[in-house]
């Protein structure tokens, strides 16, 4: 069966089951830079989440040779990434000159303030409402506050556990559009695109690195430990993801409870969740 290009221009949301389906059979054979430019062109308030990971800072650089106004960038800044994270921030800033929109825990601006208000070493007490706090709360605040109908990610299948049947386009529990442009490619790909495009890269990754996160929860990985994102959530086999891709009801239900059962301020009251339509994508 051929699928052709029919869709509309911007695609009318949300998206039903059978044309969500549709567009992922016309995406799945494309190349990156492809379903780069589909979306482009057809997916309204288009934005990109990015940690600044290899996958990621490959879609900022293909993107840039796309369109001269990219997709604005969002970054959850935990607090707690490493120096080298924000250097590298910094200069993606100047090298591509796309915006890039600072988002940061509820009422925090330093370390000092997020460890007032939920306690020192709060990945340690409760690892779930940590993730809530510092990832998917701004990252909710940064999509109602800009308007967001869509975001590009850097996932890929070939990075397994819960992205192992990965599609080009998915539509998370809130309605969101997420859009993965280099679902198919395997780490070798990435770092072969990285190297022949001089794109900047995380200085850790030279320094026994393999993935880059907080940097209480990143270690060093031995040769041949793990995979490539390995050294991420150290002892924790079943951690795989630090809830962006988890369903974000769940994670602040269960977020909400563990406050009042701790009585902490760990969920701000002021929280909204914004009034998107689901579907049975």
């Amino acid at each position: 069966m051929t699928v052709t290009n029919n869709f509309s221009t911007p695609l009318q949301l949300p998206l039903s089951k059978e044309e969500l389906g549709r567009i992922n059979d016309y995406l799945r054979p494309l190349t990156p830079e492809e379903i780069l430019q589909w979306a482009v062109d057809h997916i309204p308030s288009l934005y990109q989440t990015t940690a600044f990971g290899l996958t990621g800072l490959v879609a900022i650089d293909m993107l840039s040779k796309i369109t001269s106004s990219p997709p604005p960038l969002i970054f959850l800044d935990t607090l707690y990434h490493f120096p080298e994270t924000y250097e590298l921030v910094e200069e993606v800033k100047k090298r591509y000159g796309v915006p890039a929109l600072v988002y940061k825990p509820s009422g925090c601006e330093t370390v000092a303030d997020f460890e007032r208000k939920y306690g020192e070493k709060f990945w340690e007490t409760n690892e779930d409402a940590y993730d809530f706090a510092v990832k998917v709360e701004p990252a909710r605040r940064a999509y109602v506050e800009l308007g967001v109908k869509a975001v590009i990610t850097g996932r890929r299948a070939s990075q397994g556990a819960d992205r192992a049947n990965l599609q080009p386009l998915e539509v998370d529990a809130t309605g969101l559009l997420k859009l993965n442009p280099l679902f198919a490619w395997n780490f070798h790909l990435v770092e072969w695109y990285i190297k022949e495009n001089n794109v900047p890269r995380n200085k850790l990754l030279d320094q026994g690195y393999r993935s880059v996160g907080d940097w209480h929860s990143t270690v060093k990985s031995g040769e041949g430990d793990g995979g490539e994102r390995a050294g991420r959530w150290a002892g924790k086999a079943d951690k795989t993801e630090c809830g962006l891709h988890v369903d974000y009801f769940k994670m602040k239900a269960a977020a909400e409870k563990q406050a009042t059962h701790d009585k902490q301020p760990d969920v701000p009251a002021d929280v909204v969740v914004p009034q998107i339509v689901q579907t049975n994508a």
